[in-house]
């Protein structure tokens, strides 16, 4: 281990608060914006500053406000239409094309980040863009690079009464911990 010279000259600038960003992931139905209509109210109710991003282009309409929406950016009817794609393909390319720009997001929040205790990210049900998709690792990576970031898994508890579904979303969840290495709330 080596110190500093004791003659060495350190640029100390103020300190740089940095929020915790939080992708809310899950399969589709599993209460993602539920969770985070109910973290919105909570962050309102206690003035914790945060950023809300929805990157749910296929949701019809949202129960909380966000600061970022996908859809101002991408209609996702519209790339089906001009892909020729179904509702699964339109989401995951309507994604693709999101993360092109994510670093313009990332930038938009970077500039708040002083005032910000949270960022929390909504994506959509369509898991595969976390487990296979570019965008899912650009999202991720960009994110973690900028911001201490942590994964929420969100599980509809009812449905994993049956064996197989808990068995598909432990699989879904161990798939994306493992490819994200990031931290991981279940």
């Amino acid at each position: 281990v080596s110190l500093p010279r004791a003659d060495a000259r350190f640029k100390l600038g103020p300190a740089r608060k940095n929020p915790v960003a939080c992708i809310v992931l899950g399969m589709a139905g599993s209460g993602k914006t539920t969770l985070m209509q109910r973290i919105n109210v909570h962050i309102h109710e206690n003035q914790l500053p945060s950023y809300v991003i929805n990157l749910d282009p296929a949701v019809g309409a949202l129960p909380y406000g966000c600061n970022i929406d996908i859809r101002d950016t991408v209609n996702y009817k519209e790339v089906m239409k001009q892909y020729q794609l179904g509702p699964n393909g339109g989401i995951m390319t309507a994604l693709n094309l999101f993360a092109t720009k994510y670093d313009q997001v990332m930038d938009l929040v970077e500039k708040k980040a002083d005032e910000l205790s949270y960022c929390f990210i909504d994506t959509p049900g369509q898991i595969e863009v976390f487990t296979w998709s570019a965008s899912g690792n650009i999202i991720s990576e960009m994110t973690a690079y900028s911001f201490p970031t942590v994964i929420v898994y969100v599980i509809d508890t009812p449905r994993t009464t049956s064996p197989i579904t808990f068995m598909s979303n432990m699989l879904y969840a161990c798939s994306i911990m493992y490819k994200l290495k990031l931290p991981f709330i279940l």
